[in-house]
């Protein structure tokens, strides 16, 4: 079966939060500058348009660039009241027999 990564890890989610602010802040300046020379604050939008689309492509899906360092989960505890309950049964079963 084929496994496709759903995840990112915590600093991959950093990189992808900076890569789009980065593009989001150099199109939008661009795209200022561009309609301001020609006069026409559509193609500001169009530009602002066309790096918020670019951004998400490189950012949303979780490319292997972001998935470089997984956590190491730690192994759950178990749980004091069912061990606690769990020996008091075995006590009682010991006691029976």
């Amino acid at each position: 079966m084929l496994d496709i990564a759903t995840h990112m890890d915590f600093e991959g989610q950093g990189r992808a939060e900076k890569l789009s602010r980065i593009i989001i802040t150099l199109f939008g300046g661009v795209g200022l500058i561009w309609g301001y020379i020609i006069q026409q604050f559509s193609q500001t939008v169009y530009i602002l348009i066309a790096g918020v689309l670019l951004a998400s492509i490189l950012t949303i899906p979780p490319w292997p660039i972001y998935r470089k360092k997984p956590l190491n989960w730690q192994k759950a505890r178990p749980d004091p009241q069912h061990q606690s309950q769990s020996s008091t049964d075995d006590t009682k079963k010991k006691k029976k027999n």
